[in-house]
């Protein structure tokens, strides 16, 4: 499975950003897709998730500012970020597993994209 993420950037806070994630083959029709994000010098953590059978869940950081969604037909993952603020700042990662239960933790995802950065500074 090969993932990469692109659309990261440098945005001023209150601004929006959408990332996006392509897969090989049908990586994303199988198991759970997930966002995850690791900030300098901390650990990488759960941001966004969801699965052909379980609705989208969110980080509570998140809640009502970032929309997960997907094109299945581009085998495309999406994070749209709105309402950015600076401790959104991180490298931003995708991340897939064979089941379609959503973790919110490093250690179950079995495939992950290479990160894009986002940075959010005034």
């Amino acid at each position: 499975v090969q993932l990469v993420e692109s659309g990261g950037g440098l945005v001023q806070p209150g601004a929006s950003l959408r990332l996006s994630c392509v897969g090989s083959g049908r990586t994303f029709s199988i198991g759970a897709v997930a966002w995850f994000r690791q900030a300098a010098g901390k650990g990488r953590e759960f941001v966004a998730g969801f699965s052909w059978r379980v609705d989208a869940v969110y980080a509570d950081p998140v809640k009502g500012r970032f929309t997960i969604s997907r094109d299945n037909a581009n085998n495309t993952v999406y994070l749209q970020m709105d309402n950015l603020k600076l401790e959104d700042t991180a490298v931003y990662f995708c991340a897939v597993r064979t089941s379609w239960v959503v973790k919110r933790e490093v250690r179950d995802y079995r495939d992950w994209g290479p990160g894009t950065l986002v940075t959010v500074s005034s």
